[in-house]
């Protein structure tokens, strides 16, 4: 009987730290920057197949939820990410699943050619000039991954950054810690600053 209450109370410890991390990766390098136009920058992951996999399908309803619900914002979505084994892009697929099946009529904007997590950021540049706020829809990590690379290509837009909704409690409960402990490794080359939380 204290075995198992010890796996069990081991297991919602496990469960609890994939929660916090995720949760605090979603608040760093953002801000509360205001203004009328918004856009949410939807990174693609690999996608071999003709349709959009389960995880760019899960990136795409987190990149519309993470839109202001308010008809006064110029709004759009960027769907980043290059060509796939099936000779489509990533950006295209996602779009094709937020149009197709998510109903979504908003302004889409869509970049074809990265193939890194870098490069979704440099070639998304340009499609952000001309906003005053940003948000950048993935798995929290590898969100504040592209965070911290528009922060040290363009710090004067990475001022702009605000949250997106690609975190809420609960959601991906059972492989939350699976997605910290790969976080720590994907974000192991980012500097303090860089893992800076910005407060509640």
């Amino acid at each position: 009987m204290r075995r198992r209450t010890g796996v069990a109370a081991a297991g919602v410890a496990v469960l609890a730290w994939g929660e916090w991390m995720n949760r605090r990766w979603s608040r760093t390098l953002v801000g509360d920057n205001e203004g009328d136009a918004e856009a949410v920058v939807v990174l693609g992951y690999r996608n071999p197949q003709s349709t959009a996999n389960f995880i760019n399908r899960w990136r795409v309803r987190a990149g519309i939820r993470s839109l202001t619900d308010d008809s006064t914002h110029d709004t759009r979505v960027i769907f980043s990410g290059g060509t796939t084994s099936g000779g489509v892009s990533e950006a295209r697929l996602m779009a094709d699943y937020a149009r197709s099946v998510l109903e979504f009529d908003g302004t889409v904007l869509l970049e074809e050619e990265s193939t890194t997590t870098w490069e979704n950021v440099t070639h998304v540049i340009p499609l952000l000039e001309n906003v005053d706020r940003i948000k950048i829809a993935s798995q929290p990590a590898h969100a504040l991954k592209a965070r911290a690379y528009l922060r040290r290509q363009r710090p004067d837009l990475a001022k702009r950054l605000v949250r997106a909704d690609d975190y809420r409690p609960g959601e991906w409960l059972i492989v939350k810690p699976l997605l910290a402990l790969y976080g720590l490794w994907t974000l192991r080359g980012l500097n303090a600053s860089e893992r800076r939380t910005t407060p509640d």
